[in-house]
């Protein structure tokens, strides 16, 4: 009599279990759907790259973003735009095999002088980095010009200010900078060995020579570095000062 209960009981039981799991699959399968429509709608709507921060604060609680990323640019992976990572966000670009669909409109890029390549090389490398300390490297002085020239461009910010006597200001790359070089992170960037690949680096270099990388967060403060407040900006021109009243 037990074993004919049991046999009754067991299969149903089994079933009521199967279907729990089968009912708790299905809801996280549907919010990881919901959570990569809401996450490629946000990316298709932004100008620039999305940090994974923003897109924490709009996708439902608990929801591992990297992961609902991850598996949205491999569902782009083979169509005519991609979504690619870069440094902690995420943005839309063309498939690189089709850019040469873009090439009937350009605009005539104004190309950068060697100084301000250099300048650039240096904050790159060198970031976080003083005006004084990029003269230290170049061995010449560093003109405001150069420096206004890339900050339009936007691919260098001001970061900081350095702890030390004088609190000078510190530099460094921007997300449009690694946006256009196609660096995923500041750690991408090209070592000694494939600079002097590409030519851009004598083969006979001094001695104890090298390139450091780095391996900063673009977007937080080094221990000794401390944040530019409104009148920092408007001493150096970049924030408009209120308009008093007569």
């Amino acid at each position: 009599m037990m074993d004919e209960m049991n046999e009754n009981v067991e299969p149903q039981a089994m079933e009521d279990h199967d279907g729990d799991i089968s009912s708790d699959n299905n809801d996280a399968e549907s919010v990881t759907r919901e959570a990569m429509r809401m996450a490629e709608a946000l990316v298709f709507a932004s100008s620039q790259p999305v940090t994974e921060k923003a897109l924490a604060d709009r996708l439902p609680d608990g929801v591992n973003v990297r992961r609902v990323m991850e598996a949205l640019a491999q569902l782009y992976e083979t169509r005519g735009v991609n979504l690619v990572h870069i440094d902690n966000a995420w943005a839309f670009r063309t498939a690189g095999d089709l850019s040469f669909l873009m090439q009937r409109e350009q605009v005539q890029q104004r190309k950068l002088s060697r100084a301000a390549l250099e300048v650039l090389a240096i904050i790159a490398y060198h970031q976080p980095v003083t005006r004084a300390e990029m003269e230290e490297i170049r061995g010449v002085e560093t003109s405001k010009g150069t420096l206004d020239v890339l900050l339009e461009t936007s691919w260098i910010k001001l970061r900081g200010r350095r702890k030390t006597p004088g609190r000078p200001v510190t530099y460094g790359t921007t997300l449009e900078f690694m946006d256009h070089f196609g660096l995923g992170e500041i750690r991408d960037l090209p070592g000694m060995e494939e600079l002097k690949a590409a030519g851009l680096l004598s083969a006979r270099m001094p001695a104890g020579f090298s390139v450091p990388m780095p391996s900063i967060d673009p977007d937080a403060l080094t221990d000794d570095e401390e944040e530019l407040g409104d009148i920092d900006l408007e001493e150096l021109g970049l924030l408009t000062p209120l308009a008093q009243d007569d």
